[in-house]
C-alpha cells in the first residue's frame, strides 16, 4: 500500500449555519480520504460574528498569516443580523480572498435527476453550467470612500477596478475550463452601459478567445444573461463574468437547478501559490440556523470540489457521484428539496454512498 498523501485544512466554520454543515463536509473529507489515501490535519478557527462581538473585528489582526501555510480552506457561512453584510463580508471573505490571490470564483449548478426545478420543462440532467467569477477586483475592489459622512450632503464614491491582467486570467480559465467540458463559454457584460471596464472587459475576452478556435463563444449583455438562465437554461456550459454579475448569476443558476442547498463554490488560486478555499453558496440563513434542518449538501459537494483541487480528483468524484446517488434515490431530503430529513441524516445517506 502506497504512502498516504497529507493535506492541512484551515476551517472557519463562521457563522449561522455554517457552524452546521461545516462539520458535515469536514466528515465527508475524513470519510473519503480513509478510501482514497489522503489524511486530513483541520485547524479550527472561530472567526466571525461571536469573534466580531468579542473583539470588535470579524477576525483577528494575524489571520491570513495562520492560514497561509494551510493547503486548503474550509469555509461554512459568513453574516448575522445584527451585523450589516458589508462589516462581515469585508472583515473576513473578501480579505481572504484577496490575500491569497483567488482570483476564479468557480460556481457549478447541476440539475440533478430526482431534483425538481422551478421551471416546469427541466428535469435531471438537463442543466449543467459552471459560473466562473472573477474574484479580487471589479465591482468589489473597495475602491472610494464618503464624503459629508453622516450629512445631509453625503456623498459615497464607488469605483470599479477592471485590469487586463485580471480580465485576461480568470477569461483563460474559463477557456481552459470549457475545454474540458462541452467546449462553449459565454462573457457576461454589460458594456453599453459600462463605458469603460466592460469595454475592456469585451476586448480581452475577444483577444483570449482568438487563441481556443475550437470553443464556441457568445457575450451577453448581463440583463439578457439573467433572461436566458432563465429561458434556455440548458445552452449554458461555461459562464465568466465580473465579481458582480458572477455573483448574482451564480444565484440564478443555483436557483433553477433545484436550491442554493445544492450549490458549492471554490474560491481558486489556479497558479497554488496560496490556498483555495472551498465553502457553499448559501449564507448563514438565521432563520433556520440551530435547528439541525439545513441543506448539508452544498458544503459537502465543496469538500467534493477540494478534493479535486488537491489532486484526490477519483475522492472529488466518488463525493459528487453520492450526493447525485442520494438525490436521486429521494427518500433522504431536506426541507428546501420538499423532504423533512435533518441536516445529520443526509450526511449519513451521503457518506453510505461513498
Amino acid at each position: 500500500m502506497g504512502l498516504m498523501a497529507k493535506f492541512s485544512i484551515a476551517v472557519i466554520a463562521g457563522d449561522g449555519v455554517g457552524v452546521e454543515v461545516t462539520p458535515a463536509a469536514r466528515r465527508v473529507l475524513e470519510h473519503t480520504g480513509a478510501k482514497f489515501g489522503a489524511e486530513f490535519a483541520f485547524a479550527e478557527y472561530d472567526w466571525g460574528a461571536e469573534y466580531y462581538f468579542n473583539h470588535g473585528r470579524m477576525m483577528p489582526v494575524g489571520a491570513l498569516d495562520l492560514l497561509r501555510p494551510a493547503d486548503a480552506i474550509l469555509l461554512g457561512a459568513v453574516g448575522h443580523p445584527d451585523i450589516p453584510d458589508h462589516v462581515t463580508l469585508n472583515g473576513l471573505l473578501l480579505p481572504i480572498r484577496r490575500a491569497f490571490d483567488q482570483f476564479a470564483n468557480v460556481r457549478p449548478a447541476v440539475l440533478y435527476p430526482g431534483v425538481e426545478s422551478p421551471l416546469a420543462r427541466y428535469k435531471g440532467g438537463d442543466i449543467d453550467m459552471v459560473v466562473v467569477r472573477e474574484n479580487t477586483e471589479g465591482e468589489y475592489a473597495q475602491i472610494g470612500g464618503f464624503l459629508y459622512h453622516t450629512q445631509p450632503e453625503e456623498v459615497a464614491i464607488q469605483t470599479a477596478v477592471f485590469t487586463r491582467r485580471g480580465i485576461e486570467r480568470v477569461v483563460r480559465f474559463a477557456f481552459d475550463l470549457a475545454m474540458t467540458r462541452r467546449k462553449r463559454v459565454t462573457s457576461v457584460t454589460k458594456s453599453n452601459a459600462q463605458g469603460f471596464g466592460m469595454v475592456l472587459w469585451d476586448r480581452t475576452f475577444q483577444a483570449v478567445a482568438s487563441e481556443y478556435p475550437r470553443v464556441e463563444t457568445e457575450s451577453l449583455l448581463v440583463d439578457a444573461a439573467a433572461m436566458n438562465f432563465v429561458r434556455r437554461p440548458h445552452t449554458f456550459d461555461v459562464v465568466v463574468g465580473s465579481n458582480l454579475f458572477g455573483d448574482i448569476l451564480s444565484d440564478v443558476s443555483a436557483i433553477v437547478t433545484g436550491s442554493i442547498g445544492l450549490a458549492p463554490s471554490a474560491n481558486l488560486d489556479p497558479t497554488r501559490r496560496h490556498p483555495s478555499m472551498f465553502e457553499p453558496v448559501h449564507g448563514s440563513a438565521p432563520d433556520i440556523a440551530g435547528r439541525g434542518v439545513v441543506n448539508p449538501m452544498a458544503a459537502i459537494l465543496s469538500a467534493g470540489m477540494m478534493l479535486d483541487h488537491l489532486g484526490l480528483k477519483e475522492g472529488g468524484k466518488s463525493v459528487e457521484r453520492a450526493v447525485a446517488a442520494v438525490l436521486a434515490d429521494g427518500t433522504v431530503r431536506t426541507a428546501d428539496l420538499g423532504g423533512a430529513s435533518r441536516t445529520s441524516e443526509v450526511t449519513d445517506a451521503v457518506l453510505a454512498r461513498i
